[in-house]
């Protein structure tokens, strides 16, 4: 899964405008402009497509985070890391900004007819390396998005959610 289909699709689940997207960048202290967002949102095979960097990602979703949740204090500050952003990261980061529960990305994936135990699910908020640690496959994340997609879109069902992607 590419970073500009993981962008749009989570534009897509919280029915976010451009304008709100600029401003969740703004959060994680990025200007970007309308005409950029733009080009994110292409698809690759569309003039004027442009590729969002892991480090680009990155700064969505820590703006994203502080965009939900607000600032706690000036502390607050999202850590970069040099390390390459996984769906892992991006699940978990995704999890923190819509404060969802276990149970809320249990009832997300059953939404999609994904049935996972709670330990499957915690496997993949380990750190990489501990012994019960899940990667985390493109067609999870994406199952999963799709679920925001039904949770989040008043009137969306499975069918007409993947219609609209």
């Amino acid at each position: 899964m590419t970073n500009n289909d993981i962008l749009r699709r989570l534009r897509y689940a919280l029915n976010y405008s451009n304008s709100t997207l600029i401003e969740i960048f703004k959060q994680s202290e990025h200007e970007i402009g309308p005409f950029e967002i733009d080009n994110l949102l292409k698809k690759e095979e569309e003039s004027g497509y442009v590729e969002c960097s892991n480090a680009l990602m990155e700064l969505f979703l820590d703006g994203l985070v502080l965009y939900r949740r607000g600032r706690q204090d000036d502390r607050d500050q999202p850590q970069r890391t040099a390390a390459e952003l996984t769906n892992n990261a991006i699940l978990k980061k995704i999890r923190i900004a819509l404060e969802l529960k276990e149970e809320d990305m249990l009832a997300i994936l059953k939404l999609v007819d994904v049935n996972i135990s709670k330990s499957e699910l915690s496997a993949l908020f380990r750190r990489e390396g501990q012994k019960n640690y899940k990667e985390c496959g493109d067609q999870f994340l994406r199952n999963f998005l799709q679920g925001l997609t039904i949770r989040y879109r008043v009137g969306s069902t499975p069918q007409t959610a993947a219609e609209d992607l």
